[in-house]
């Protein structure tokens, strides 16, 4: 039962994630009637794709900082080591995070 469960679950979250990429298709010279449903999947596109980015980022980064506390609190002596690259690695996390949001901006932009 909860196999089952599982299955559809999984199946209905494929559906609704590839439901944005028919927005990136191209649409025909003459088709003005799927105007609003093509603006609606961009508009899906950009929110879960921002959704997706940002919670990612956060694990990531909780990740990160915990386990530099726990290094930094088992050897307290390598505390200036252990920052710097956290730190820098923290940047690149965010980093990616930004593109996302440049890249939600962009689909925004062709509603």
């Amino acid at each position: 039962m909860i196999r089952r469960f599982g299955l559809a679950l999984s199946a209905a979250s494929l559906m609704l994630l590839a439901s944005p990429l028919m927005a990136m298709a191209q649409e025909a010279a003459g088709a003005a009637s799927a105007s609003p449903l093509r603006a609606g999947l961009i508009a899906l596109a950009a929110n879960i794709g921002i959704g997706i980015a940002a919670f990612g980022s956060a694990i990531g980064q909780g990740r990160m900082v915990a386990s530099a506390m726990e290094s930094i609190g088992r050897n307290p002596n390598s505390a200036g080591q252990i920052f710097t690259p956290m730190i820098i690695g923290l940047a690149f996390i965010e980093a990616l995070t930004l593109y996302a949001l440049v890249i939600a901006f962009f689909l925004q932009a062709k509603i």
